[in-house]
Order: C-alpha cells, then structure tokens, then sequence
C-alpha cells in the first residue's frame, strides 16, 4: 500500500455493474451496525451508484465497517468528500497533503493523559457539528483498542414517557474549552473558548434526512440552558442539582448495552458512522502499544 500515492486523474467515472451488485451488508447487532464486503471504497468514490447504495445502508445502520481496503490516502478522502466538505480539527489539525485527513496517533510519544475514551458525539461543541466520519485503522494493537458506537435515536425511543415529556423543549450547551480546553494553560484554553465559542442545541435533536428524534447530550455537554423555568424548579435544590442529575441520567444512556455495537480493529479496516444520531466510545485498553487511526470529519448541518 503507498498511502500518500494519488488516484490517477484517468479513473473510470464509473465501475463494472457487477462490481455494485457484489456490495452485501450483514448487521452486526439488532440495533446498529453493519459489516459490508464485496466493496471497495475507491471504486465507491468514483460511482455515483454505488455511493447512493452506501449512504442508504448508513442511514439505515447508523455505522458501517469494512476490511481490507487497501486503498490511498488520497482515495479515503475522495470517498469522505462525496457525503460533502470535510473539517478540519482545531487541536489536532490535519496532514499537510491531504487536508481533512486528521491523524489519531497513540504512539510512544503519547502518554495514557492523552485519553479519547469518553462517550461522544464529535464536535458538538461546533454550531455545525459533524455530519459524520469515515475513519481508518493504520496500526492496531495485538489485542484491545476496539470502539464501540451507540444508537443515541434507540436510546431517546426507549427513554420513559415522562422523561421524553420533561426534556422536551430542553437546549443544552456544549463546550471545547471544557473537554480539549482542559489541558491547556488558561491563556490557550481562552484564545480555543474565542475561537470557538460554545454552542447551544436541542436536548432532542431530529435527524435531518430520516425524520428520527434523537437524544442529543454527550461528553462536550456541560448544562441546560433553559432549565430554570417555574415548570421545573419549584425550590433552589430543584435548579442546579436537579438539571444535573437529569443530564447524568441522559448521558448514562448511551452506557446501555443493548444501544451498542463493538468494532475490532485491523489494518485497513474501516468505519463510515452518522454522527447525527451516534456516540462513540474509543477504548483505550492497550497502552503502550500503538494505535495509529486516520479519519475524515465531514461537515455538518445545524441541529434543530
């Protein structure tokens, strides 16, 4: 594999139709997840039919893995680009030559302080979070470092009726200073908080292209905005320690099992997830060996 090798400006706009007609999807659990074989992603890149195929199937399974795609950098993020623009990451940043393309090393250099398990949906903290990912295993450990998603549109449908009535309505904020900002001297963490400033959504957001509700608080959520209303405070122990344990119970959610599907990692294994209606969880389980990921944030839309 060359990964910094570009596809050749002569590539087919096209593939076989038999190549479309190979794709098979088998779920991984009753919730969510799909393994698909019988495709190769930089075939997908240039095949506006066989993309269509995929992006149903995403809709569908919320998270999609594959293995053995031995294919460029150059191609990963061709295939990211047809879902729309890609991001950039404020801390990490992307590859020079590839941008879009961010780097998610756990080397030597790391330290175990460099955690990422912690259940989240990705960029949250963005006014636009992400639309999705497409993300790449480069190196694995010989065992351990597996991610986990979760259906977050299972995990609102099967809240209790009294809850969906309470948090209905709710905004809650989300903030880069609180999460990544943490680390950082107070003068970087205030220059990172200007830069992006911390954005507000629904407690429920609804997912723009399914129609689905979906419960919408993560790591990046630090409070409800709109908590302390007459409705739900009756005394001061009712605001802050009340809306807190509400969001504790929101968030604990995605805690659950049967929301969840399990990923185990190879080189050149993939996986393509909606983060519109997903958390994840990176297991870091395996320091000190390496873990190297690459993976494309697409840009997203508004929640509402």
């Amino acid at each position: 594999m060359t990964p910094t090798s570009t596809p050749s400006a002569a590539a087919p706009a096209l593939v076989r139709p038999e190549v479309r007609q190979s794709l098979k999807a088998e779920p991984l659990t009753c919730s969510i997840g799909a393994e698909l074989s019988g495709v190769n992603l930089a075939d997908a890149a240039r095949d506006d039919g066989l993309f269509a195929e995929i992006r149903a199937l995403l809709l569908e399974h919320k998270v999609l893995f594959l293995r053995g795609q031995d294919i460029t950098r150059a191609e990963h993020v061709a295939f990211a680009s047809r879902f729309g623009p890609l991001e950039d990451h404020p801390v990490v940043g992307s590859d020079p030559e590839h941008p879009g393309l961010v780097r998610i090393y756990k080397d030597l250099d790391s330290t175990p302080e460099h955690y990422e398990n912690a259940l989240h949906t990705d960029g949250t903290w963005r006014e636009n979070p992400s639309m999705g990912a497409v993300l790449r295993c480069v190196e694995t450990p010989p065992v351990g470092g597996d991610t986990i998603w979760i259906n977050m549109a299972e995990a609102y449908r099967r809240l209790p009726e009294h809850i969906k009535t309470q948090i209905r309505g709710l905004r809650a904020r989300h903030s880069i200073e609180a999460s990544f900002g943490a680390v950082m001297s107070e003068e970087r963490r205030h220059a990172l908080k200007a830069q992006y400033p911390d954005a507000e959504h629904p407690v429920v957001r609804t997912h723009p292209e399914t129609g689905e509700e979906i419960l919408f608080v993560n790591s990046f959520t630090t409070h409800f905005t709109n908590y302390h209303t007459p409705r739900n405070v009756r005394f001061g122990i009712d605001y802050a320690p009340g809306a807190s344990n509400l969001l504790t119970y929101l968030l604990s959610q995605a805690s659950v099992p049967e929301y969840q599907v399990r990923w185990r990692w190879q080189p050149d294994s993939f996986a393509i997830w909606d983060n519109r209606s997903t958390q994840h969880y990176a297991v870091q389980d395996y320091w000190p060996a390496v873990r190297k990921m690459e993976r494309s944030g697409i840009v997203g839309d508004r929640p509402f």
